[in-house]
């Protein structure tokens, strides 16, 4: 069964919706049999970098908000990342293009180890404020999370998995997909937002349930003649 997860590496409520998402996924029966995949969302597709603005400044001229207010706003994030076990950091990020780190990402999918570089990137931007709009930095962080240093320079170098990140955001956007985080399970249940490791959890198990379906039993089970792993109790009628 597979479960697609639209998100950004630059959305706080992202990363703690990936971390809730894994605690239910732990807690979920049939976890082993669990494919997830990571698709792109852009929240800024139009960010600029080099312009080097501050998460505070990015939130005040964007919501019309203070400094002030944007750091308390930042603060109550600190504390619901703390909360799942995930440590936030605001003071040095960065507003940020996520382009590039969409490419990587993908890269990471296309190697088996999409799981990995997006938690190296979410942690490198929420926890060490890195800049992963970086290129250099880019390719040492799919090297941390096991991809091979050349080929994910060959990535960046060129326009490699430009058409998969936008794809996928084209097809965010046929399916409804507005905000991130955004889970698709099985192409038949959706999960919008950071919701609680019991919402997740409820949803997987409906999700299982409705491509695996329990066989309702009917009638007499000691009534009814039947053999059971080879043998026939004798005296019963069973008839072919």
């Amino acid at each position: 069964m597979k479960v697609e997860i639209w998100s950004d590496f630059v959305c706080p409520f992202c990363y703690i919706g990936k971390k809730k998402f894994e605690t239910a996924l732990a807690q979920f029966a049939h976890k082993e049999h669990i494919v997830t995949e990571f698709r792109s969302f852009e929240l800024d597709p139009h960010a600029d970098s080099s312009a080097r603005m501050n998460t505070y400044e990015m939130l005040s001229k964007k919501y019309g908000m203070t400094i002030e207010q944007a750091k308390a706003s930042s603060d109550n994030l600190v504390q619901q990342a703390a909360a799942v076990g995930l440590t936030f950091r605001f003071d040095g990020a960065l507003s940020l293009n996520t382009f590039d780190a969409h490419r990587m990402a993908q890269y990471g999918e296309s190697q088996g180890r999409g799981a990995e570089m997006s938690e190296r990137l979410f942690r490198a931007y929420f926890t060490d404020n890195e800049d992963i709009s970086d290129k250099a930095r880019l390719v040492e962080l799919a090297v941390e999370a096991g991809l091979d240093e050349a080929g994910a320079k060959a990535v960046l170098e060129t326009e490699q998995l430009a058409d998969v990140v936008r794809g996928q955001e084209e097809e965010g956007s046929r399916l409804g997909i507005r905000g991130v985080p955004f889970f698709v399970i099985d192409r038949k249940y959706a999960v919008s937002g950071a919701q609680s490791p019991a919402v997740f959890l409820d949803t997987l198990n409906k999700a299982w349930e409705a491509k695996y379906p329990v066989l309702e039993q009917v009638g007499d089970v000691q009534e009814g003649a039947a053999c059971t792993d080879g043998y026939c109790a004798p005296g019963t009628d069973n008839k072919a």
